[in-house]
C-alpha cells in the first residue's frame, strides 16, 4: 500500500491548477468524513473554500470523478501519515505494532475533521455498486492486505502463536474501525481497548 509519486510541475498555470486542486480535495475528504461523500458537491466546496463552483466543476467535470478524487487523496494522506512511517521497523510484529501505533495517532489526532475517512464512508456506499463504492473497497483491501503481510511474517519467524491470518485480519480491522467510532462518541480509551483485545492476537508461542 503505497502513494502514487507526483512528478514536479513547473509550469505556471498547471501550478496553480495543482494547488486548486489540492485545496478542493483537502475540503473534500474532511467534508466527506463528517457528513460521507454523498454530501460532497461543487457548489458545496465553491462555499468553504471561496473559489468559483465553475472553476472547481472545470477540474473534476463531475460529481463521481469529485469523489473519486477524494478517495484517492484521503488514501494517500493515510499512507503518508500511517504505512509509509511504518516501514522503517522490521517486518512482522515490529511492524504491525508500528502500523497501529500510527493509526492511533491518525484516529486521535484526528487526520480527517470527522475521523477515519473509510469508515465515514464504506457504510454508505456498500450497497451502492459503482466506480466510488469499488474505490472504498479496494483501498479496505490494500490496508487490510498491509496487516496480513505483518501477520504473514510475524507467523513464519515464530513471533506468534499459530492462527487464521485472514480471520485475525478482519477481527482487527473491525476492532479499529470500532475503535474510531467509539472515539467520534467520546470514549478516550476506544483505542486502547482495541490495542489489548489485539495483543492478545499477537501473543508469543508457548
Amino acid at each position: 500500500m503505497d502513494s502514487a509519486k507526483v512528478p514536479e510541475i513547473t509550469d505556471k498555470r498547471l501550478l496553480r491548477g495543482a494547488r486548486t486542486r489540492g485545496i478542493v480535495l483537502r475540503q473534500a475528504v474532511d467534508v466527506a468524513s463528517l457528513d460521507g461523500l454523498g454530501s460532497v458537491s461543487f457548489g458545496r466546496l465553491a462555499l468553504d473554500t471561496g473559489l468559483s463552483k465553475a472553476g472547481i466543476q472545470t477540474l473534476f467535470k463531475t460529481k463521481e470523478n469529485l469523489q473519486l478524487a477524494a478517495v484517492e487523496f484521503a488514501r494517500g494522506m493515510f499512507v503518508d501519515a500511517v504505512v509509509r512511517p511504518a516501514a522503517t521497523a522490521p517486518h512482522g510484529t515490529a511492524r504491525l505494532r508500528a502500523l497501529l501505533d500510527h493509526w492511533t495517532v491518525y484516529a486521535e489526532t484526528p487526520l480527517f475533521a470527522g475521523g477515519c475517512f473509510r469508515v465515514a464512508n464504506l457504510a454508505e456506499f456498500d450497497s451502492h455498486p459503482g466506480p466510488v463504492r469499488d474505490a472504498l473497497f479496494h483501498d479496505q483491501e490494500e490496508w487490510r492486505a498491509c496487516i496480513a503481510a505483518e501477520l504473514r511474517h510475524a507467523l513464519d519467524s515464530g513471533e506468534i502463536a499459530a492462527l487464521d491470518v485472514e480471520l485475525a485480519v478482519f477481527q482487527i480491522d473491525a476492532l479499529l474501525c470500532a475503535a474510531n467510532t467509539a472515539l467520534q462518541a467520546g470514549d478516550a480509551d476506544a483505542t486502547g481497548k482495541a490495542r489489548r483485545v489485539i495483543e492478545g492476537l499477537l501473543a508469543a508461542p508457548r
